[in-house]
């Protein structure tokens, strides 16, 4: 999972939601990982979507879909995001991709979401300013043999708790801005009514004056 190859394979993992009506919450994240599928013209790419909508997207535009999990976000569960996360490891460790990027709405307060695009793997570990020679109870490799797929499974169970809360406070955004645009048109709406209603009114007294008068 350190490995570093040569990007001729890669998968991209796209998070988004199951259904529309949340302003620009799925087409913002389908239209960052189709940039980062554009950069990568001439090497093999597959998604794996994780949400209707990415699905539905892709397939549109005659993407390869390596996997698809829809209506994953009903009763979401640690175990689900294990799941995806022990299948791209073993694609990974087998060598047949050899880079997992993800993309997915990362909450930031209930007006704005934030894009997020990161390399999942290959795992970058960090480098530290300090370098200290520690003493390990184990040895690393079977300690890294042990943290690095849960740290695996953990981005992936912490987006799918980003992109779920996103893309409420998305939906709750755009359906005021809805309620908001109704309102305005049923205001407008109303007086336009009122004008030609007034304005008929006040044609049918003058039709009736007019005619009392030529009896006169």
């Amino acid at each position: 999972m350190l490995a570093v190859r040569e990007e001729n394979r890669i998968l991209h993992i796209v998070v988004t939601a199951d259904s529309g009506l949340a302003g620009g919450f799925n087409s913002n994240i389908n239209k960052l990982a189709q940039r980062s599928a554009d950069e990568h013209r001439g090497r093999s790419i597959e998604f794996e979507t994780i949400g209707k909508k990415g699905r539905d997207y892709f397939r549109r535009r005659g993407y390869k879909i390596r996997a698809a999990h829809i209506d994953i976000y009903r009763h979401l569960k640690f175990e689900d995001a294990e799941k995806i996360a022990d299948e791209i490891i073993g694609l990974y460790s087998r060598a047949e991709v050899d880079a997992v990027y993800l993309f997915v709405n990362e909450f930031k307060s209930v007006i704005a979401s934030k894009l997020v695009s990161m390399r999942l793997l290959p795992i970058e570990v960090p480098k530290s300013a300090h370098p200290a020679d520690y003493i390990y109870e184990q040895k690393p490799e079977e300690l890294l043999g042990s943290l690095l797929p849960r740290y695996v499974k953990l981005q992936i169970y912490r987006a799918l708790l980003e992109s779920m809360a996103a893309e409420h406070a998305a939906r709750m955004t755009a359906m005021d801005a809805a309620t908001k645009n109704a309102t305005e048109m049923i205001d407008r709406l109303t007086l336009y009514m009122n004008r030609v209603r007034q304005a008929s009114i006040t044609r049918e007294i003058i039709e009736i004056v007019s005619g009392a008068a030529a009896l006169e």
